[in-house]
């Protein structure tokens, strides 16, 4: 049981470091930096580059010269200076700099975390489909917890937020070289680099079925990311605004945000459920139009009246990430063939962590200065140009992607988190 408390803590501060800066960052370039829009989506878009490279080479360091537990650390330790510079820093191409190789450091750091807790309990005998999910749940309560104390100290728009990051960093980093030994596997032959990187997975473009799944996989990991960089900016900017100054979203945005990770949390249990009787189709269909959902009902909310109606985004949130992410995944491992079961994987994340969420913050970062006028923001507009995204998606999803679901009592789908 130690072991298992001692992996509980190190998911929750794994998490705890991406939750302090990851919503309330865009609000801090916008209105204290004065970035704008293409600014603000291309350094969130440092989350995409990274992911596209580093996960894999630090992957193959782990698995072939040094400890996981160490490389973790030292992944930490180097990200946690790289926000204390970050911090110090108002130049956007410093800033630029400054994120990217903090992103380069902390996004392996999300696979790392999830191969020493694998090894961990193995090596424990524990049974990893049921032991490890309890222990990750306090990774999203430790994102949760970061936004809350960066809302609740009066941070959102202060390079603090940063500081908390970096001192959390620092102690996970700390942390992670006490725990047990992750030695790397040396039996059996070594995998080719081109096997290592995930690159024999791209066998599945070959199917038509699996090359459509994965450019939407692309398409909807952009969705995720505007919401990730804009979506604190633009309940922030309701304090511009006499009416809605003093309102409790605006003053606590962070909390109300929350709410989407909340609801992530309780939507992944429904996911066995709705794959058995729906399918994975109709599923990551759901997943789109939550997204439309989404983004429209950000569009006429406001944190006054319409408050509701952001709660109720805040909500559908956790269908429109769990039901494509968690279900998509799902989707690849079972038609992967088994030799490339882990390589699929990581396509699937590079795809969508990777090239989806570049390409993400790339275009709506440009949309958000289309409909910025004189430093005048219209969130209206924005919002409903990216509904308008996600509804052609939904429109043209269903005649392109051609899968036949048989439901069978017998189907069993097994969350991987």
């Amino acid at each position: 049981m130690i072991i298992k408390f001692r992996l509980t803590i190190m998911n929750f501060l794994e998490f705890f470091v991406w939750g302090a800066w990851l919503i309330s960052l865009g609000g801090y370039m916008f209105n204290v930096l004065h970035f704008n829009g293409r600014q603000v989506g291309s350094i969130y878009g440092t989350m995409g580059v990274a992911s596209i490279f580093t996960p894999a080479l630090f992957g193959i360091v782990a698995d072939r010269w040094l400890n996981a537990e160490r490389v973790l650390g030292v992944c930490h330790i180097m990200g946690a200076f790289m926000l204390l510079w970050a911090s110090k820093l108002s130049d956007y191409g410093a800033f630029y700099l400054a994120m990217l190789f903090n992103s380069f450091f902390f996004m392996p750091t999300l696979a790392l975390n999830n191969t020493v807790s694998y090894i961990i309990l193995e090596r424990w005998k524990f049974n990893v489909v049921k032991d490890f999910p309890p222990i990750r749940v306090w990774g999203t309560v430790g994102f949760v917890c970061a936004m809350w104390v960066v809302d609740l100290f009066g941070w959102k728009e202060s390079p603090l937020q940063l500081y908390v990051s970096a001192g959390t960093g620092l102690v996970l980093g700390i942390y992670a070289f006490t725990m047990p030994a992750c030695f790397p596997v040396r039996t059996g032959p070594k995998p080719s680099l081109f096997a290592s990187l995930g690159l024999d997975a791209f066998i599945l473009f070959k199917r038509r079925k699996m090359l459509i799944f994965f450019i939407f996989a692309m398409l909807l990991g952009a969705a995720l990311q505007i919401t990730n960089a804009f979506g604190s900016a633009f309940i922030s900017d309701f304090a511009k605004s006499p009416q809605y100054a003093d309102s409790f979203g605006v003053k606590h945005s962070n909390l109300l945000i929350s709410i989407s990770q909340i609801s992530e949390t309780l939507f992944i249990l429904t996911i066995p459920y709705f794959l058995r009787k729906f399918g994975i189709k109709r599923v990551i269909l759901i997943s789109i139009f939550a997204w439309v959902f989404r983004f429209g009902l950000f569009g006429v909310g406001n944190p006054g009246s319409g408050l509701p109606l952001l709660i109720f985004s805040m909500i559908i949130y956790g269908m429109a990430f769990d039901f494509f992410n968690i279900s998509g995944s799902l989707f690849v491992e079972r038609e992967a063939g088994i030799e490339i079961r882990a390589s699929a994987q990581g396509l699937f994340m590079l795809m969508t962590n990777g090239i989806g969420a570049y390409v993400g913050t790339y275009i709506s970062g440009r949309v958000v200065d289309y409909f910025t006028v004189d430093g005048v923001k219209d969130w209206h507009s924005i919002w409903f140009v990216f509904a308008g995204y996600a509804l052609v998606l939904g429109i043209i999803f269903p005649i392109v992607f051609r899968y036949k679901h048989v439901s069978s009592p017998a189907t069993r789908y097994v969350s991987p988190h």
